[in-house]
């Protein structure tokens, strides 16, 4: 994957950037913390190619289309009839309909800033737009708290590349045992929120 990553980018330039960041939203096991690090160090590298704040707004513009592939079956189609389809081609995808819950719960639970908050953790990120989609949030809020998050995450990534240079792939490496501690820690909270939920209706 690495070597498909670094020839796009290499071939396509900040098209290729904004269209594997694209991917990246619509297949999850594609990793923007490989993606952006090596497009930050390919614009450090070859800066009369790229530069860090090309590179920057590129990730961005397909990260930011890349949510809306998930915003509208959210929108137009019923949570049922989304979790059937998902479960039923949802391993071309790596995901499933108790990710669609998840996602669902934490949107609820933390309202219009579960946006901005999902688009900065790995897992959450590109099924937070489900949610979304379910509940119509509006389009424009939708785009604005996609567009904010995203831009931190993006920022964040392109720049660690910039900086760390040929060790671009450490963000890769440090970030993952951290990203899965952090949706871990998500988990557990949505589960706490929902029992708490639950013994308050009983004590009612």
């Amino acid at each position: 994957m690495l070597e498909w990553i670094i020839n796009t980018i290499n071939s396509l330039g900040y098209w290729g950037i904004a269209l594997l960041m694209f991917l990246e939203n619509v297949f999850p096991p594609i990793p923007s913390e490989l993606i952006m690090p090596l497009a930050g160090f390919t614009a450090r590298t070859t800066p009369d190619k790229l530069n860090i704040f090309g590179v920057f707004f590129a990730g961005l513009l397909g990260s930011v289309v890349g949510a809306l592939i998930w915003y509208y079956p959210g929108k137009f189609l019923s949570e049922k009839r989304l979790k059937t389809l998902v479960d039923k081609y949802g391993n071309w995808l790596a995901i499933s309909s108790e990710d669609i819950t998840k996602a669902k719960r934490w949107f609820y639970k933390q309202g219009k800033k579960a946006v901005l908050i999902g688009r900065l953790v790995p897992g959450v990120r590109t099924l937070i737009s489900v949610p979304a989609g379910l509940s119509n949030m509006n389009l424009l809020s939708f785009l604005f708290y996609t567009a904010l998050g995203s831009a931190v995450w993006v920022g964040l990534l392109t720049y660690s590349g910039y900086v760390l240079g040929s060790q671009y792939e450490l963000v890769d490496k440090y970030l993952a045992p951290v990203s899965k501690i952090m949706l871990g820690i998500l988990v557990l909270a949505c589960f706490g929120w929902v029992l708490k939920r639950q013994r308050k209706n009983t004590r009612s």
